[in-house]
C-alpha cells in the first residue's frame, strides 16, 4: 500500500463528493470519528453529518493544491494534510482552506475518517 497514491485517491473522493452530494460523506465516518470546523466540534457520524449538510450554501467547488501524507502509528493509520480554495456559488473571490484528516483502516481493507480539522485561512 502506498501511502501517497491511498491519500491522494481519498482526497479526490472526499472533495468530489462534498462538492456534489454531501449528505454521501456520512458514510466516511463512523461513530468515534470527531470533525473540528472552525473551532466547534462534532462527534459521531450523525453530528457530523448534520453539521456538513448544514453548510449555509448549496453548491461549491474545491480546488487542492497540496497534499502531504504520514503514516500513522502501529495500526496502519494515516495523516493526511490538505490546503487549497474553495470557491462558492454566486461569490467572486475564492477562500483558501487546510483540512487534516486522520485516516484509519477498517477490517474490509479501507479507511474511515477518524479525526477532520477544517479551517478557512484568512490572509
Amino acid at each position: 500500500m502506498d501511502p501517497d497514491a491511498v491519500s491522494k485517491a481519498f482526497v479526490e473522493h472526499y472533495y468530489s463528493t462534498f462538492d456534489t452530494n454531501r449528505a454521501g460523506l456520512a458514510g466516511l465516518y463512523q461513530e468515534n470519528s470527531m470533525l473540528t470546523f472552525e473551532g466547534e466540534k462534532f462527534l459521531g457520524v450523525q453530528n457530523i453529518a448534520g453539521k456538513l449538510t448544514s453548510l449555509p450554501f448549496q453548491q461549491c467547488k474545491h480546488t487542492i493544491t497540496t497534499v502531504d501524507c504520514q503514516p500513522s502509528g502501529p495500526a496502519g493509520g494515516m495523516l493526511v494534510f490538505v490546503s487549497g480554495n474553495l470557491q462558492l456559488a454566486g461569490e467572486q473571490h475564492s477562500l483558501k482552506f487546510s483540512q487534516m484528516f486522520h485516516l484509519m483502516p477498517t477490517p474490509q481493507g479501507s479507511f474511515f475518517v477518524l479525526n477532520d480539522i477544517f479551517r478557512l485561512n484568512y490572509a
